[in-house]
């Protein structure tokens, strides 16, 4: 392989055991809960052939055919203020980009492969520092995805349950893979500023092989060292490990598992589900069936009244401009949430669990009501250990009609909701 196997840091395979967050990293979680809101980008090689970012493995593409493509990657239409802005533009506080997806490719200038978008590309521009200044100047949070697993790499072996049929005939060690990935989470950590978190995944991979050993308490440890406060998630679909920060659920709100990846229970800490604007992750010319404003606004809302920050990804297209419909999509999110952002930022599930009819998110004595789902002009809500001192309808701020008795509250409202999310706004004693 034309690949650099320089080792130039060791790191330990056994360490963390039992894993004390700083108060850096304590500090970084609660941010990370009150920012609610965060837009993730698949962008890579995958993106020129317009159908997903597992077309590697899923057309079975050899390893060396494949990195052909990256003698044709120009993405001249990226342009990283331009990404931010619009994202920005939707109340969105962070961006999560795929550094390296499972196709091998690092997105950025990497010393330890030549297999990245500097040297291997006439492109030979580093999106991902560009994309670091830029968020740090317009004051958006950046976290990085990293894969776990590689269908390009020899050494990344045994092999899994993806992956196979790329051509690949010899095999390396796992110490040299291992290594690798440790060595470019060092640059990433290093040369980028400041990072909120790495987003694992790949772990699935391996999972009908319980004796592989992914040896993250030393990769975990290497990463809390360099930046106390990066949050790490692991898209493992099971109870989280000792050393992660966040739990993540993909595409279903925590406790929900419509999609079968999402089973597990759900730990204490921060947790964030990611899901697609259209049905991909990374771009695909044919999938142009994008959610509807109001879908992505109710998945925003019932991601907050779960406790659950809402993760939603965008495929940029092959010349690096964001599809012009998800760009209208961030602004119609944007829009709603210049209205209503107070009950979102900075809340937590509200004291009313989730129902059909919506769900509620709470700050300090306010509960906020939202009702997604709601045919009637009254709605009860089971509150019997506050007391309501006051009601009213958030956009205007008109009084809502109410009683309270030992079995709760019945908010009576003047009209059956009809709005994208009718608030009501409770204040409690």
């Amino acid at each position: 392989m034309s690949l650099l196997m320089a080792a130039s840091l060791v790191f330990p395979a056994i360490a963390q055991p039992g894993y004390t967050p700083t108060k850096e990293n304590l500090d970084a979680r609660k941010e990370f809960q009150d920012n609610k809101f965060g837009i993730f980008l698949h962008f890579g090689l995958y993106s020129m052939l317009a159908d997903g970012e597992w077309i590697m493995t899923n057309k079975n593409l050899n390893y060396k055919e494949y990195a052909k493509l990256a003698g044709g990657f120009y993405p001249s239409n990226f342009n990283a203020a331009e990404w931010v802005s619009a994202i920005k533009a939707s109340g969105a506080k962070y961006i999560c980009i795929t550094t390296r997806h499972h196709d091998g490719f690092s997105l950025f200038n990497s010393k330890y492969t030549d297999y990245n978008i500097v040297k291997a590309t006439p492109f030979k521009r580093d999106i991902i520092k560009e994309l670091a200044e830029e968020c740090h100047k317009q004051g958006i949070n950046l976290h990085f995805y990293y894969s776990l697993l590689d269908w390009y790499r020899d050494d990344y072996y045994p092999l899994g349950r993806t992956g196979h049929g790329t051509g690949r005939t010899t095999h390396g060690e796992w110490k040299t893979y291992y290594q690798f990935m440790n060595n470019q989470l060092t640059e990433l950590l290093t040369n980028y500023g400041k990072i909120g978190a790495i987003w694992f995944d790949g772990w699935w991979d391996h999972d009908q092989d319980p004796d592989f050993d992914w040896q993250f308490p030393g990769m975990y440890e290497n990463i809390h060292k360099l930046q106390p406060a990066c949050l790490i998630g692991n898209n493992h679909h099971i109870t989280p490990f000792a050393g992660e920060d966040i739990q993540i659920f993909e595409r279903d709100l925590p406790g929900e598992n419509t999609a079968g990846l999402s089973g597990q229970d759900i730990s204490h800490l921060p947790l964030e589900t990611c899901n697609t604007m259209n049905g991909m992750w990374g771009y695909k010319i044919t999938d142009q069936d994008y959610k509807s404003p109001k879908t992505l606004i109710h998945y925003l809302v019932r991601a907050a009244g779960m406790n659950a920050n809402l993760l939603m990804n965008i495929g940029p297209q092959p010349d690096g401009a964001l599809p012009a419909v998800s760009v209208g999509r961030l602004k119609e999110m944007g829009d709603w949430m210049k209205i209503y952002s107070e009950t979102i930022y900075g809340t937590r599930g509200g004291l009313v669990a989730p129902r059909d009819w919506g769900v509620t998110t709470q700050k300090d004595n306010k509960l906020y009501v939202h009702i997604l789902e709601l045919q009637d002009k009254g709605l009860f809500l089971p509150i019997t250990d506050k007391k309501v001192q006051k009601a009213i309808l958030f956009k205007d701020k008109t009084p809502v009609r109410f009683t309270q008795d030992k079995q709760g509250v019945l908010l009576k409202l003047a009209e059956v909701p009809t709005d994208i999310d009718y608030v009501v706004e409770l204040e409690l004693k």
